[in-house]
């Protein structure tokens, strides 16, 4: 395998290796080649986790580094590319991840040859420079099997299409769980409330706090969701249904192009008979309706977690396997069973400061 240095002309130089195909490979930052924003645009696959947004954010709030691999010289435009943040922990491992904290991210390659490319000098990447392993996460590709590549976990991933009208939408919903739920918040009148302001944020960030708990881990940094405003701004919302004066459920969500992403989601179990999270969703749909959007990316689930998936699927979301691929192979999640182990005895009784401290340092090494 010969390596050369390109320096190429615009605003990115690129570093590329030939590799058995005869193909370059050219590394790119996403954050200051406005190339990259350029193919994000015009590509279908694109998601909001490709963006420069969230991108920015992961760099911002855990300083991961983010790299693009393109078969694409520097002096043209880019037609495809793989994304990757370079996470590095001496917890849990170093590792290039396609993205951290995405539900999904597809390679965007124009075709089988091309990401069989892009995944070979990865492949090579890691056993040159003593990565522990390369992930990706696509909803739809499937790397060849000479890429080395396999099935390391999998997920679920539903989406609600959009374009039909909202009174088909409803009849769409499951009755009891859904639409018996959307009337109750009605009769409890529910005050809803939504934007990106620091009061906002601090009742979801309470309500999460409260979630992950239940989920026996602890919450993720502050900082993140901070970070996450600062990049994204009017293209996200954080949603908040109340019972008088006490917040009871809330909902963070992204905007990207023709998709609105649920991101995240909280609740005080104390009052979920009074539906305040199908008052969010039912907002959220007849709002993102209005304004245009054809999809509710309502993200992965875990396999085993049915009653998510149910969750999703009564509000007539569509499911699919989604499924994430690993150099060299891994079939365990970053955190082993020891220390999740550890998590269901300590979150239980931990006080909430500590919670938070935890989260504050924990997040980063999980990416």
């Amino acid at each position: 395998m010969g390596i050369a240095v390109s320096t190429g002309g615009g605003t990115a130089a690129a570093r590329s290796v030939k590799i058995d195909s005869e193909m370059n490979v050219y590394e790119v930052d996403p954050l200051s080649d406005p190339r990259w924003q350029a193919l994000i645009n015009r590509h279908s696959e694109a998601s909001v986790f490709h963006s420069a947004s969230w991108v920015r954010a992961l760099k911002e709030s855990y300083n991961y580094s983010p790299i693009v691999l393109t078969t694409c010289r520097p002096e043209g435009a880019l037609t495809n590319g793989v994304l990757f943040s370079r996470v590095e922990s001496w917890l849990t491992g170093k590792r290039l991840v396609s993205m951290p904290f995405s539900d999904h991210c597809d390679p965007l390659a124009s075709n089988p040859v091309e990401l069989d490319d892009l995944l070979l000098y990865a492949r090579q990447w890691v056993e040159s420079r003593s990565w522990e392993y390369v992930e990706i996460r696509p909803r739809s590709h499937r790397p060849q099997v000479q890429t080395g590549f396999q099935e390391s976990l999998r997920y679920r991933i539903h989406c609600l299409d959009l374009r039909a009208n909202n009174q088909t939408l409803f009849k769409n919903f499951h009755k009891d769980s859904i639409q018996r739920k959307i009337r109750r918040a009605e009769r409890e009148k529910l005050i809803y409330e939504d934007g990106i302001s620091e009061n906002l944020l601090k009742k979801f960030y309470e309500l999460l706090v409260i979630t992950r708990r239940r989920h026996f881990l602890p919450p993720q940094p502050l900082s993140w969701f901070r970070a996450l405003i600062d990049a994204f701004r009017g293209d996200l919302k954080i949603r908040i249904a109340s019972k008088g004066d006490v917040p009871i459920a809330s909902i963070l969500t992204l905007a990207h192009k023709k998709s609105l992403v649920y991101k995240y989601g909280c609740s005080d179990s104390r009052f979920h008979s009074s539906g305040g999270m199908m008052l969010l969703f039912w907002n959220t749909i007849q709002e993102a309706k209005d304004k245009g959007f054809e999809e509710l990316d309502m993200g992965r689930s875990d396999v085993e977690n049915v009653g998510l998936t149910s969750f999703k699927e009564h509000w007539g979301a569509i499911g699919k396997p989604l499924v994430y691929w690993a150099y060299p192979p891994r079939s365990e999640a970053v955190l082993n069973t020891w220390q999740k182990n550890l998590l269901r005895r300590f979150v239980p009784v931990a006080p909430k400061f500590m919670l938070r401290m935890v989260g504050e340092h924990l997040y980063r090494h999980i990416g």
